[in-house]
């Protein structure tokens, strides 16, 4: 099986590691626009090889989308990150292109390939792809709320002092710190919920923390985090090509679930082989619900910009 990242920058070399790492494909292909930054990082990972026990083949390419073709699923990495004084319709403008031209070209030697959306604005962006690609929607997956959710388990492991194996917690809606919905209601610790070991307090700071947990990451680091995206990604890969049927929260079309059309939003669905398989139904409360369609309006007038592109 072959596999492409596109954007060899921190998180599609993150992503790309681990696919390695995990053996996921015989051969993977890193492409970048940057003269020689993908052959560069994709020889060092080569060079761990003998030393981590992976024998996938992994190669470098400027822009040369032939070095893609015949791939399984490919990560779309590609994009800028918002800068000071951009707005909202600039980042968004100058994303659109790049993931639009990409998808285009993936698709002219990769037409059976499954696409898997990290760059942001990720909503708009995956809504983006599905419409410019035409291709069936199970085949475009946004990866975003399986990142938000991992973040969710995190912030609640470290409240309860576990492991975050041990936990269950999803976070639902959009990919963004005023549009992701932790659904702590419904998150358990081995059975469990965690509602019981919590205080009111220690739940709101939980769902807080979560929320701008990409933000506290970017302030911390002075960019944006890549480990986890990166693990999060590749989890995404797995699940895909070994058919494992994980249930993630993945950014994906719907068609009147959750009360939403014409969008593409964070809800839990079936990863198999062919892409998502199903969307499940989690039965938000009223409250939850409500605060799902605010974000699937906050999301949809984000989508409103591409009319004007």
């Amino acid at each position: 099986m072959k596999i492409t990242v596109v954007g060899a920058g921190a998180v599609g070399a993150s992503v790309a590691d681990d696919i390695a790492r995990k053996e996921l494909a015989s051969e993977l292909v890193i492409l970048d626009i940057k003269e020689g930054l993908a052959e560069g990082k994709a020889q060092d990972m080569m060079q761990t090889a003998t030393l981590l026990g992976f024998d996938t083949r992994i190669s470098g390419s400027t822009n040369d989308y032939s070095k893609t073709a015949g791939s399984s699923v490919v990560v779309i990495t590609s994009g800028i990150p918002r800068k000071p004084g951009m707005t909202r319709e600039e980042l968004i403008g100058t994303n659109a292109g790049i993931v639009k031209g990409v998808c285009e070209n993936i698709l002219k030697f990769s037409p059976d390939a499954i696409i898997i959306v990290i760059s942001n604005p990720m909503d708009t962006m995956t809504y983006l792809a599905l419409q410019s690609t035409g291709l069936p929607k199970n085949r475009i997956i946004g990866m975003g709320g399986i990142l938000d959710s991992a973040r969710f388990k995190y912030q609640l492991s470290q409240h309860l002092g576990c492991s975050p194996a041990d936990l269950n917690a999803v976070v639902v809606g959009g990919h963004g710190d005023t549009t992701m919905i932790p659904l702590i209601r419904l998150a358990t610790w081995n059975s469990a919920p965690v509602t019981n070991f919590l205080s009111a307090e220690q739940q709101a700071q939980i769902v807080n923390d979560t929320m701008v947990g990409g933000a506290t990451l970017t302030k911390l680091l002075g960019t944006s985090a890549w480990y986890a995206p990166g693990a999060a990604g590749a989890a995404l890969v797995e699940a895909i090509v070994r058919d494992e049927k994980k249930l993630f929260t993945c950014c994906v079309a719907l068609d009147g679930e959750y009360g939403q059309k014409d969008i593409c939003l964070g809800v839990p669905v079936i990863i198999g082989r062919n892409g998502w398989e199903k969307v499940v139904d989690f039965g938000l409360d009223a409250t939850e619900q409500a605060t799902f369609n605010k974000s699937a309006d906050a999301v949809r007038s984000m989508n409103e910009v591409l009319k004007t592109l």
